[in-house]
């Protein structure tokens, strides 16, 4: 796919799926590097997160490596090993198992939850440099009516 500067009728005319997948990736990458210099990990925040009562979870209570992966489903990528990740988190006090696999975060989980949160501001930050809002919304605006064009649910 070129991108030398092509006109605005040469960029309406190219495929948002190619665009799409790339920007996609291109975020991941970006974020889960960003996460790695402070020492963790995308899929151990979504842990944290999907466990934490004052989070995702809808009830505070504990859950198996396979329901956190039916939870996450929407945006876990195939190569994220949740039960390696929960293996860490686990070894770093920040969650627990119980008896029945089920895995809980810790009082100090749920503190590093808080820490790991606060990161999200600068590396969203850094991905909208030179964005402004309003283009921003409409970027997505576009994007919801092409998900819904296609019969996707925006």
């Amino acid at each position: 796919m070129t991108t030398q500067n092509p006109s605005d009728a040469g960029l309406a005319a190219q495929p948002a799926a190619y665009w799409t997948g790339v920007a996609y990736e291109a975020l991941i990458a970006f974020t889960r590097a960003r996460q790695a210099e402070l020492g963790y990990t995308q899929p151990q925040f979504w842990l944290l997160r999907n466990l934490s009562e004052n989070d995702l979870s809808p009830d505070g209570r504990g859950r198996t490596v396979p329901e956190l992966r039916q939870a996450m489903d929407s945006y876990v990528r195939p190569e994220d090993d949740l039960a390696a990740e929960s293996q860490v988190l686990l070894g770093r006090g920040w969650l627990t198992r119980d008896g029945e696999g089920r895995l809980w975060i810790t009082e100090a989980g749920e503190k590093a939850r808080t820490d790991l949160k606060r990161n999200a501001p600068a590396i969203r930050d850094a991905i909208h440099q030179g964005i402004d809002d309003a283009d921003y919304v409409t970027a997505l605006k576009v994007l919801q009516q092409m998900i819904r064009n296609t019969g996707g649910a925006a």
